[in-house]
């Protein structure tokens, strides 16, 4: 069975003291039958380090770059999805980023985005695996402060 690795972020900005998490929206395709709202992620490239991989990725899908990594942050999701025929088993690593920059701009990979408070983001984002990871990352920051 093919194997996947791919690495992300939950990134967050502070407006009016208020957190806000970056969704981005996808398009339907051969892997996902309808659009759907997730967290930033892309595959690993052969001999990058996983948080080369976050960096050049969210870079790629947002244009973000002043990403503050928030140290003790690293949490991993593990999913099957078919994909030409094929059942292919993918895992994620997710890191916690911070980010002054608000304005966004998305690669030909989404549809959109959004900066929402944590309740609402928890309540767009599509896959329950990926509200898991905004639920650890949202209870670490409530630590963290």
């Amino acid at each position: 069975m093919p194997v996947e690795k791919s690495a992300g972020a939950v990134i967050f900005r502070k407006e009016k003291g208020i957190i806000k998490y970056l969704l981005l929206h996808y398009p339907s395709s051969s892997k996902a039958p309808r659009n759907y709202w997730d967290l930033p992620k892309g595959h690993i490239e052969k001999g990058e380090k996983e948080l080369e991989t976050v960096k050049r990725e969210v870079e790629e899908e947002t244009g973000l770059k002043d990403l503050r990594f928030i140290e003790g942050f690293k949490e991993w999701i593990q999913y099957f999805f078919k994909f030409k025929g094929k059942t292919v088993f993918k895992i994620v690593i997710f890191y916690l980023a911070e980010t002054k920059t608000k304005k966004v701009r998305t690669s030909f990979e989404h549809i959109g985005y959004k900066w929402l408070p944590y309740e609402e983001a928890l309540a767009k984002l599509t896959f329950k695996n990926a509200k898991e990871i905004l639920k650890k990352a949202n209870n670490f920051l409530d630590k963290y402060d």
